[in-house]
C-alpha cells in the first residue's frame, strides 16, 4: 500500500531532476497538494517513461515509487481536473494596488538583491516586500538558522537569527528602482526600519522616490541587537501610532505596518494602525523562540530569535482573526479602510486559502521558499485556480473572509452532539497506533483483537478523534454527527 503524502514527502525535489522534467513536475504538484495538475501531468506520461524515471531517481534510501504514485493520485476523488475551461484570474486589489495574484515574497532572506527578486518575478510571484532597509549597522552571525524536525519529515519549524539588509541603504533603493522600471506590472514594496522619527520619514520618502508601490514599516523583527527597534515598537501601541502617523503624513504611497506576534492581543496594535491612517497591516512576523541545537550555536552561545514555518500557521491565523473578526475593530470601520496581508506557515495553496478565507487579500511567503525555492509559485497559483473553478468562483475577492461567519466563541460551540470515528478495515494495516493513543492519551475506547484490527467501543468513545489524527494510513474517518446519549 502506498501512502500518497508519505511518498511525495520522500521526494528530494531535486534541481534538474534526473527523473525528467515532466515527472519531477508531476510529483512536485502532488507534494504541494495541487492534485488537479498532478493528474493531468501523470496522464501524459507513459509507463515506459515512469519506469525510466524510477530507475533514475536520486535518493538516500530507495527510489520514489513513481508508477505506484501515479495510481494513488489517480485514485483520489478530488484529483479529477476541475474543468477544461479557462481557469479564473487571481487578480485582486490590495491597498489600492491591482495585483496579478495574491502571492508576494515576505521581507526576508528570500529577497535581498536584484537577481533574486527578478527570478521570482519571472517565476510568477506578483510582488515583493523587499528585505528591510535600514541605516543601522547590520552585522549578522554564523550560523544563523536552525530547524525543528519530527520523525524524519522536512522541518516543521524554522528558527532564524537574521536581521535586516546588510546592503548600503542607497544600494537597496537603487535595486528597488530598477526592479520597478524593469517589472512595471509587479508590485515592489520597500520594508524599512528607522531608529528615529527622522530616519523613518527619510527612508519612506526614499522608497517613494524610487518608485515603490508601497512602504512596509517593520515593527516586528524579534532579534534586533539594539533596543527600541523591531518588535520593541510592535509591542507598544503608542509607538505604532506615532511612527505610522509620521510616515503616513510624509508620503502618498500606501503605508503597511508589519506586526509582531509577541503580544497578548492584536486588537490594540491594529487600532493604532487604523487611527494612524495605515493602508494595511502585514501579520505576523516570527515568534520569539529558542532552540538547543549545538550545530546552531554561535561561538558556543544560544539566543532568543524568530520562529516560523508550518508550525506557526495556527497562531498566525488566530492573530489574523483577531483583526478581521473583531467586533471592536468592525465597529471602528477597520475593514473598510485597511487590507490585511497574511504571513505565517504558508506552504501550499490550501494554506494560502485559509488566510484568504479569514479576510486576507494578500499573502506573503518566506520559509517555504527557503526550503523549496521560488518554483512553488506554480502550485500556489494553479492549485488555487483549480479550487476556484471547482466551486464556480470567478473572482478571488469572493473568497475573502468567507469563513469568518463560521468562527465562534468556545461557549457558542455545539456541545449536544458528537461524531464517532469510523474505521475502514480495508485501509487499516493493524499497526495499533490508534489503540495505544486511545489507551494512554484518550478514553480507552478502542479494543485491539488478535486479528490486529481495532474496534471502537461506543459506550466509552467521546468522539475526540485522537485516533483519527494518529492513524498513519487514513483508515479512520468521520461518521455522521448524532445527538449525545443522555
Amino acid at each position: 500500500m502506498l501512502h500518497l503524502n508519505e511518498e511525495t514527502a520522500r521526494c528530494l525535489l531535486c534541481h534538474n531532476a534526473p527523473c525528467g522534467e515532466k515527472v519531477a513536475r508531476a510529483i512536485r504538484a502532488a507534494r504541494f497538494e495541487n492534485l488537479y495538475t498532478a493528474v493531468e501531468l501523470f496522464n501524459e506520461i507513459s509507463d515506459a517513461e515512469l519506469a525510466a524515471a524510477e530507475k533514475a531517481c536520486i535518493h538516500y534510501d530507495k527510489p520514489i515509487r513513481i508508477a505506484a504514485l501515479k495510481t494513488a493520485i489517480q485514485g483520489q476523488r478530488d484529483a479529477v481536473p476541475s474543468t477544461k475551461a479557462e481557469l479564473p484570474s487571481l487578480e485582486i486589489n490590495f491597498c489600492d494596488m491591482v495585483c496579478e495574484n495574491p502571492f508576494f515574497l515576505a521581507s526576508s532572506a528570500v529577497c535581498t538583491n536584484y537577481d533574486m527578486v527578478a527570478r521570482a518575478f519571472e517565476a510568477g510571484w506578483a510582488g515583493v516586500f523587499y528585505k528591510t532597509i535600514t541605516k543601522a549597522d547590520i552585522r549578522e552571525v554564523s550560523p544563523r538558522f536552525d530547524a525543528v524536525r519530527k520523525e524524519g519529515t522536512p522541518f516543521v519549524g524554522f528558527r532564524n537569527m537574521e536581521q535586516l539588509s546588510e546592503n548600503p541603504y542607497t544600494m537597496d533603493f537603487d535595486i528597488l528602482r530598477r526592479l520597478k522600471q524593469n517589472y512595471p506590472s509587479k508590485r515592489v514594496i520597500a520594508s524599512i526600519m528607522g531608529q528615529t522619527e527622522e530616519e523613518w520619514i527619510e527612508l519612506a520618502k526614499m522608497a517613494e522616490e524610487a518608485g515603490c508601490d508601497a512602504v512596509e514599516l517593520n515593527f516586528s523583527c524579534p532579534q534586533m541587537r539594539l533596543t527600541g527597534l523591531g518588535s520593541d515598537i510592535g509591542q507598544n501601541s503608542e509607538l505604532i501610532l506615532f511612527y505610522t502617523s509620521y510616515v503616513r503624513d510624509a508620503v502618498s504611497i500606501p503605508v503597511i505596518p508589519k506586526m509582531t506576534p509577541n503580544i497578548m492581543s492584536m486588537t490594540s496594535p491594529a487600532l493604532a494602525c487604523f487611527y494612524a491612517g495605515a493602508s494595511g497591516i502585514s501579520a505576523i512576523n516570527t515568534i520569539k523562540s529558542i532552540t538547543m541545537s549545538h550545530e546552531a550555536e554561535v561561538s558556543e552561545k544560544k539566543t532568543v530569535s524568530g520562529y516560523s514555518g508550518k508550525a506557526v500557521k495556527p497562531i498566525a491565523l488566530r492573530m489574523i482573526y483577531e483583526m478581521t473578526g473583531n467586533p471592536i475593530l468592525h465597529k471602528a470601520g477597520i475593514e473598510k479602510h485597511m487590507d490585511i496581508s497574511g504571513i505565517g506557515g504558508i506552504e501550499t495553496w490550501r494554506d494560502a486559502l485559509e488566510f484568504i478565507q479569514l479576510g486576507c487579500r494578500n499573502v506573503q511567503v518566506c520559509t517555504a521558499v527557503m526550503q523549496y525555492g521560488y518554483r512553488i509559485i506554480d502550485d500556489l497559483i494553479l492549485g488555487l485556480q483549480h479550487y476556484m473553478a471547482s466551486r464556480g468562483i470567478t473572482e478571488l475577492k469572493k473568497l475573502v473572509g468567507e469563513e469568518l461567519k463560521n468562527i465562534v466563541l468556545p461557549s457558542d460551540l455545539d456541545r449536544e452532539t458528537m461524531v464517532y470515528p469510523m474505521i475502514d478495515k480495508e485501509k487499516c494495516i493493524g499497526c495499533g497506533r490508534c489503540y495505544v493513543s486511545c489507551m494512554d492519551g484518550g478514553h480507552q475506547a478502542i479494543e485491539f483483537g488478535e486479528d490486529r484490527k481495532p474496534r471502537v467501543v461506543g459506550s466509552k468513545c467521546v468522539g475526540c478523534h485522537l485516533c483519527r489524527l494518529v492513524c498513519p494510513t487514513g483508515a479512520i474517518s468521520l461518521a455522521k454527527r448524532i445527538k449525545k446519549a443522555r
